[in-house]
């Protein structure tokens, strides 16, 4: 038997504390989305989500209720593929899917389950200090030396579209902020809100993140994109907790995300952005 640890936080379910028989299917939950998204294993992925829901609600009701709720969102985001494409068809199926991902465990936590577990802090009434107003400025600094080299050393940038024209270029500059303002509603918002419920921080961080970085790798984020994609999403979690302010986290992942623009289409285009070095 596994000996609970840490005392609660002020955003767990009163009276919680994790254990290994908690921790299973919640890191079942997390797995399922690595196999469902990073490896493609939709059978597996599938069984093993089911495997720890019904898990988890044999542990713990309300942890049961919780992982549901993530889990109704990746199966969501696994009916089709979110490989990078902007072709409308595609444009209009990922969008559509995307935000029924957020919207039904939304709707679910509000109207069936009949709680706000689930919500979009936009300020969180936590001042940013000195050091999180620089992050945010030395975010897209940090993009413009590491992104280029990745995408274009590693050829990552092979896994987006070649951009042709005018209109694929406004769909593309649209679908990552679009990508990059979901990123943070599901996996910040919505999962890591949930998993902060029955887990310490630090550990809901890395459950979260392992979600985070599976769905990133579908994306197109391959070769030795989780280099970079672990700690960001790790450092998404830990600001997210530090401020609550979906504002802040979404000022620093859409300043890194114009970044991605620039650097795939530059990669694609060399005369276009030609501010890179790598």
């Amino acid at each position: 038997m596994a000996t609970p640890t840490t005392s609660t936080t002020p955003d767990q379910v009163p009276g919680a504390t994790w254990t290994i028989a908690t921790l299973l299917p919640a890191t079942g939950v997390s797995l399922s989305a690595l196999l469902l998204f990073a490896f493609q294993l939709s059978g597996w992925g599938h069984a093993v989500l089911v495997a720890s829901l019904v898990g988890a609600y044999l542990v713990r009701r309300e942890l049961g209720k919780d992982l549901l709720l993530i889990g109704v969102g990746v199966v969501i985001v696994s009916a089709t593929s979110v490989e990078a494409d902007i072709s409308w068809e595609r444009f209009i199926v990922i969008g559509t899917v995307l935000i029924l991902a957020v919207t039904v465990p939304l709707l679910i936590d509000r109207l069936i389950y009949r709680r706000r577990a689930i919500s979009f802090p936009w300020f969180g009434g936590h001042r940013w200090t000195r050091v999180e107003v620089a992050y945010v400025i030395a975010v897209p600094f940090l993009g413009w030396a590491l992104l280029p080299f990745y995408f274009i050393r590693s050829g990552a940038y092979l896994n987006w579209p070649n951009i042709t024209d005018a209109s694929e270029l406004i769909r593309f500059f649209v679908g990552v902020n679009f990508v990059g303002t979901w990123d943070e509603l599901f996996f910040i918002c919505t999962c890591f809100a949930l998993l902060r419920r029955h887990f310490p921080v630090w550990l809901a961080n890395v459950l979260q993140a392992t979600i985070f970085v599976s769905f990133l790798w579908e994306l197109g984020y391959r070769e030795w994109g989780p280099a970079l994609t672990v700690p960001f999403a790790l450092i998404q979690g830990f600001l997210f907790a530090r401020t609550g302010s979906l504002l802040y986290v979404l000022a620093v992942h859409l300043l890194f995300d114009a970044i991605v623009f620039m650097a795939i289409v530059h990669a694609h285009n060399p005369e276009m952005f030609a501010i890179f070095v790598y």
